[in-house]
């Protein structure tokens, strides 16, 4: 069946809290998909941030982003009142954010008597998690690999002295208790949103990093699975070797993992990790796919990604490890980012895992047959305009020069009465891919400055674009439906059971 859906972040909502939260806004948004037709809402990696505020570089691979909770809903349990919610305003990043709704959350715990018993147990990770972020906030936000050698190491003796003097000052600020709340909430509001969705027959699209951020629970209360020296250090980082756009290469600085530890458990923290996404969302979009066939391993010590080394990976292996260990109506389904050089054994992999690649239209007007070219695509493909590393639609077009831009006009047949934007979204409509994804800015023929990152920087306006709540109109979702329908991407309605009709005697 063939499908379509819009690309926007949860923090990307209007909310008038700071950003947007799980909230009303969030229901909105869903009720304006199914006005459009569409049958997907995907959304970026909606893990805690850390430095930069990128949704890439989080403090847990398992835990949900506090500023995602909606107040709204904690007035109607009974934890807030109305005041509370004076202190939220603008801020320029998430810390400063977080730094004025954690006093709010803080005042909701207090408050809050239920029982957590039933999701820890269900959550195994979350102890290491809000142990961490415990640790971080009375380390100044240090990461763990600055912390006294003790705590660095895990030592038990160290940890039960923390834990001892957080079982006796329970309502201290950022205790384990507090972050154990925060995440109890998070998932509490996730699913009621996840409900609405399925409900109105829209599936939610997550997004998981392949790699994970030095400064997480995760390496810290794992450290045996990656890549790490005796003294904890990381010896080989990620990144990708120098090219066209990037004569040094990109240093992304996430360790890499210690994939024959992963193999020896079974990849038990994958099949974890994959499981926990499976509670979010219905499908799961994976970041840098071609890094499980084989990756770049750089140096920790070299300040450029010049001297780094292509390593094995776990290929498909893996990924049939985690079908048969797996209940079916467990696992998301899975999208493989497969952009960028790929290498016959990379396209092999991508054969046997069975999963959808991605095509951008943004990549194709080099001048070549090139495979992002819609005649090119295949069926089992989720198609884009962009992503949200790429300029927005009308960015992109204006920075092409006069011969490309006719090139790329004329492939399209763009005519008079069109827009840029509406013909670019009429020729990834008309494509062969199952599904076709949008960007909400360019729905809105937004320019660059609705951009939401720009790769290989830190700051700015990164991750930081909202939508005006007018931006989902009744016109913008007519003008969208009309397009789906015409190419056969709204599915049809959804058949009612009618019970028989019993003739009695």
């Amino acid at each position: 069946m063939r499908t379509a859906g819009i690309l926007l972040h949860i923090s990307s909502l209007p909310d008038p809290h700071g950003i947007g939260t799980l909230g009303k806004c969030a229901f909105d948004f869903i009720d304006f998909l199914k006005s459009c037709g569409c049958s997907y809402w995907q959304m970026l990696p909606v893990g805690p941030t850390g430095y930069g505020d990128s949704p890439y570089q989080s403090y847990s691979a398992f835990a949900g982003n506090p500023n995602f909770i909606d107040l709204n809903a904690l007035i109607a349990d009974g934890l807030l009142c109305d005041d509370d919610l004076i202190e939220i305003g603008e801020f320029e990043n998430y810390d400063e954010l977080f730094a004025a709704k954690a006093k709010i959350l803080h005042k909701a715990y207090l408050k809050f008597s239920g029982d957590i018993t039933e999701f820890a147990a269900e959550n195994p990770w979350l102890d290491d998690y809000a142990l961490y972020m415990k640790l971080k906030y009375s380390h100044n936000m240090n990461m763990w690999t600055m912390w006294e050698d003790p705590l660095r190491r895990r030592e038990p003796e160290a940890i039960a002295a923390v834990i001892k003097d957080d079982e006796e000052n329970p309502t201290a600020e950022y205790s384990i208790g507090f972050w154990k709340f925060c995440q109890f909430i998070f998932y509490k509001q996730f699913a009621a949103l996840k409900a609405y969705a399925e409900k109105n027959r829209i599936k939610l699209i997550g997004d998981m990093p392949i790699y994970v951020s030095t400064d997480s629970s995760d390496i810290w209360a794992s450290p045996e699975l990656f890549d790490l020296d005796e003294d904890l250090r990381p010896v080989n980082v990620a990144g990708c070797p120098p090219d066209d756009f990037a004569k040094t290469g990109q240093l992304w600085g996430n360790p890499v993992y210690a994939w024959g530890e992963h193999l020896r458990t079974g990849y038990s923290w994958w099949i974890s990790r994959i499981l926990q996404a499976g509670k979010l969302f219905d499908v799961l979009r994976i970041d840098h796919f071609r890094g499980f066939e084989s990756f770049y391993a750089i140096p920790a010590a070299d300040e450029t990604a010049e001297n780094g080394v292509w390593k094995t990976g776990p290929g498909s292996h893996m990924f049939d490890i985690i079908k048969e260990n797996c209940p079916h109506d467990k696992i998301p389904e899975l999208i493989a980012e497969n952009l960028g050089f790929l290498t016959d054994d990379v396209q092999k992999m991508l054969v046997d895992v069975g999963y959808p690649g991605m095509n951008v239209l943004e990549f194709a007007f080099g001048g070549d047959d090139s495979c992002y070219l819609p005649h090119n695509f295949i069926k089992n493909s989720v198609s884009y305009i962009g992503t949200h590393d790429n300029d927005t639609a009308l960015g992109w077009y204006n920075s092409l020069d006069k011969k490309t831009k006719k090139r790329m006009r004329r492939y399209i047949n763009k005519t008079n009465g069109e827009s840029i934007c509406e013909a670019l979204i009429r020729t990834l409509a008309a494509s062969v891919s199952d599904t076709v994804i949008f960007q909400m800015q360019d729905l809105l023929e937004l320019g660059s400055k609705a951009r939401m990152n720009t790769p290989a920087t830190v700051g700015g306006s990164n991750w930081h674009w909202r939508i005006e709540k007018a931006g989902y109109s009744v016109k913008l979702a007519e003008r969208l439906r009309k397009i789906l329908e015409r190419y056969f991407r709204i599915p049809p309605p959804a058949k009612v059971k009618v019970k028989p009709i019993i003739k009695r005697k």
